[in-house]
């Protein structure tokens, strides 16, 4: 009888462990499907985070929370209204802070004391537009937003402009995912003709008070590549009213400039780059030249702008 009971016993303990054992390998074997089925998933969202690449405006929008804006005023600007700006109709370029909102053409119009501008956009993903902010576009009345009119496939928005040279708040809905992005815009007085101010914004020689003499002063370049530059405390000479700056290259590959349709040669010096004396259009506002390089293996005329501060020209 005692032998049964033993027995009995170590059977009941037996069945006990095996269910035990049974029990720990499921949960372990689910668990263990739980982190591969986690990691594979984040595999896949990391994968599809990498690859997918945004070809135009809307059509990867998951991409845009992550993107970083651009900043899109500069240092130094000062607002434009309307009433500094004759009536007419000017080409105007637009800064965005988001290259997936990417403005191709711009018309303002400035009539009456008021502008609005007709813009032209890269791509079609995006349903309406309304100007503020997408916290804003959601409490707004829908009457409030900007539908795009199509012209040969290209969607245009007619916008009302604030003022010129300022960060303007801007939203556009999204048609695939249906949701708010923000951006800011910047309609730039610098790509209007200079005679649509009413009040010029170039300094010249004479309206600075500049008399025959030298002095230096501070240039910028932007343009090319952006590997290109030159010395940015530049000399220029003042006879008889026109100033003629000397342009110092970071290279010897220039053989010549373009400044208002004249060609200028580089002039002869022992320094190790390419030197030029080219005439001072304006102060204050960027300059238009072109320079030919022959760093490459054809030569190539390269646009670029010059800006000459005249807060810094000394004596």
């Amino acid at each position: 009888m005692k032998k049964i009971l033993v027995l009995c016993m170590l059977c009941v303990f037996t069945m006990a462990f095996v269910s035990c054992s049974e029990s720990e390998d499921k949960s372990l074997e689910t668990e263990s499907s739980a982190v591969t089925s986690a990691a594979a998933e984040e595999i896949a969202e990391t994968t599809e985070e990498v690859t997918e690449q945004p070809t135009e405006e809307g059509k990867a929008d998951s991409q845009n929370a992550t993107v970083a804006p651009v900043e899109v005023v500069e240092e130094g600007m000062t607002p434009i209204y309307a009433d500094e700006i004759k009536d007419g109709v000017y080409s105007v370029e637009v800064s965005s802070s988001s290259s997936m909102f990417r403005i191709t053409e711009c018309e303002l119009t400035v009539q009456d004391g008021e502008m609005f501008a007709v813009m032209t956009m890269s791509g079609t993903g995006y349903r309406y537009i309304f100007m503020g902010t997408g916290t804003e576009a959601e409490t707004a009345d829908e009457s409030e937003y900007i539908v795009f009119e199509e012209e040969n496939g290209v969607h245009k928005y007619t916008v009302p402009v604030e003022a010129l040279d300022m960060g303007i708040d801007c939203t556009a809905f999204s048609d695939k995912k249906e949701t708010w992005y923000d951006r800011t815009i910047l309609f730039r007085a610098d790509s209007l003709p200079s005679d649509a101010f009413v009040n010029s914004l170039e300094n010249t020689v004479e309206s600075l008070g500049l008399t025959d003499g030298e002095y230096t002063v501070e240039v910028s370049l932007e343009g090319g590549s952006g590997k290109a530059s030159i010395y940015p405390h530049t000399q220029f000479t003042v006879v008889d009213g026109k100033a003629t700056a000397r342009i110092i290259w970071n290279s010897s590959n220039y053989d010549y400039m373009v400044v208002d349709g004249e060609k200028y040669l580089p002039v002869p010096t022992d320094e190790d780059n390419s030197v030029f004396e080219i005439p001072v259009t304006v102060f204050d506002r960027k300059m238009s030249v072109s320079a030919d390089t022959t760093a490459m293996s054809t030569p190539h005329e390269i646009e670029y702008t010059l800006y000459f501060d005249s807060s810094t020209i000394a004596k």
